[in-house]
């Protein structure tokens, strides 16, 4: 693979060499160099191993975990979602801000509202909000579904898509989890290939 960087010099000599005419211009050439290296880079993104991507300081909980503890540490520790583990330390569910936000009494939690809109919609009605009781084993949801650290970022694209979901538990080979990838891991590594072709493009055309 091409490591160096092109200029426009690069392509005038490039299409001056060719030694016949070619119904293209130089602006041409490096609009197609720009598009295929943004391909190029997505492709080599979505082949990136999900252990290097995913948040491996995991926070659990367990079943027996009151609601008020769980909500105070997805509060303190800026998380959405906590998974459950057991006595072993294997996944058996999560429990989201989501679930909590039900147990206190937050109306109207649309699955296509994020925690924002809860709020706003919260306030705007001016409900009546209690504190959560119980434990975390009634309000968890066991049925999840998980990643490999194995796996590529493609594959968690794919699942995330399909499913409708904003977050994956990455588990090892006994069912512990071991990270987590969530849709701000995503839209970081979007970015990150963004501001990577555009300082290429400024690189070959100049500021």
């Amino acid at each position: 693979m091409y490591s160096t960087r092109l200029t426009r010099e690069d392509f005038d000599h490039a299409l001056a060499g060719m030694g016949t005419y070619i119904d293209v211009t130089v602006d041409d050439l490096m609009e197609i160099s720009n598009r295929a290296h943004i391909h190029a880079s997505i492709r080599e993104k979505e082949s990136l191993l999900v252990e290097r991507l995913m948040t491996s300081s995991l926070h659990t909980v367990r079943p027996e975990t009151t609601l008020s503890t769980a909500a105070h540490a997805m509060v303190t520790m800026r998380i959405s979602g906590l998974p459950v583990v057991d006595q072993t330390n294997k996944l058996i569910g999560i429990i989201t801000e989501a679930d909590l936000l039900r147990a206190i009494g937050v109306p109207s939690h649309h699955p296509t509202h994020n925690l924002w809109q809860t709020l706003e919609a919260m306030f705007t009605h001016h409900a009546e909000i209690q504190s959560p009781e119980g434990n975390v084993a009634s309000l968890m949801t066991t049925d999840i579904l998980t990643i490999r650290p194995e796996h590529t970022l493609h594959d968690a694209l794919d699942i995330m898509k399909k499913n409708r979901i904003k977050r994956i538990i990455v588990v090892n080979d006994n069912s512990e989890p071991v990270g987590m990838i969530t849709r701000s891991d995503l839209v970081r590594v979007f970015f990150d290939s963004i501001r990577t072709n555009d300082e290429d493009y400024t690189a070959v055309n100049g500021s």
